[in-house]
C-alpha cells in the first residue's frame, strides 16, 4: 500500500510516479489519519467501470430473485433491429 503524508503532496512528480508504478491509489495522511486518495486517471476509470458493471450484475440478480422475465440477447437484438429498420 502506498501511503504518504500530506506534506509530500508538494512533490507532484513523485506522487505521479508512485501512482504509475503501483498501478493503484496513493493514500495521503494528515496527522496519521487518512485524508485523501490520489490515483492515476486510468486506474480511476477502470475502477469506475468495474463498479458500474458490478452494479448491473447486482441489479440483474435482484431481477432474477424478483421473478422478472428473462429475455435472450438474440431476442433483444432482433427487437431493436425491427424497431429501427428503415
Amino acid at each position: 500500500m502506498n501511503i504518504v503524508p500530506m506534506r509530500d503532496l508538494k512533490n507532484t512528480v513523485d506522487i505521479e510516479r508512485r501512482c504509475a508504478e503501483s498501478k493503484g491509489p496513493v493514500f495521503v495522511t494528515k496527522n496519521g489519519y487518512g485524508k485523501l486518495v490520489v490515483m492515476d486517471i486510468e486506474y480511476y476509470e477502470k475502477t469506475m467501470r468495474q463498479m458500474y458493471e458490478a452494479k448491473l450484475v447486482n441489479e440483474s440478480l435482484e431481477d432474477l430473485r424478483n421473478g422478472v422475465e428473462l429475455i435472450s440477447g438474440d431476442t433483444v437484438k432482433n427487437r431493436i433491429k425491427s424497431r429501427h429498420a428503415k
